[in-house]
């Protein structure tokens, strides 16, 4: 679980055994893509390479995937803010969410939206909690 692709999945790992252990007392976990946001992140980049960056990614998108863009910091927070205050917490425990919606599972290999099945697996969300138990020494309730 090396690359941001990796580390998407571990947070939606986490959210399905999260919300599974706690969702019997009210608490409900959730995860979710704020998008590609312009930040202070990419302040060292030209814009000439972050333009570059987007072109990439577009090129790397299967036939008719939407393209990707630039979202402002509003727009990017929009769908925490959305899942905080405004979504159902029944519909969106356990899931990964994108665009203010709860996102399509998808097999497509190369798209940049959606989730993979296997990031919403019960088995194998309690698995990474297994290990990051173990990787940190703890055990959590």
């Amino acid at each position: 679980m090396s690359t941001a692709f990796g580390a998407k999945t571990a947070n939606v790992l986490f959210a399905v055994e999260f919300d599974g252990r706690h969702k019997a007392r009210g608490v409900r976990a959730t995860a979710l893509h704020p998008g590609v946001i312009h930040t202070e992140l990419s302040r060292y980049m030209s814009p000439e390479v972050m333009q570059r960056l987007i072109a990439d990614i577009n090129a790397s998108q299967p036939a008719g995937a939407a393209p990707v863009s630039w979202k402002s910091i509003p727009q990017g927070a929009a769908t925490s803010v959305w899942a905080a205050c405004v979504a159902d917490a029944e519909s969106i425990g356990a899931r990964y969410c994108e665009d203010c919606h709860v996102a399509e599972i998808v097999t497509v290999p190369g798209l940049r939206w959606g989730v993979r099945p296997y990031a919403l697996d019960p088995q194998r969300a309690q698995a990474l909690w297994r290990k990051s138990e173990e990787w940190v020494g703890e055990r959590f309730a």
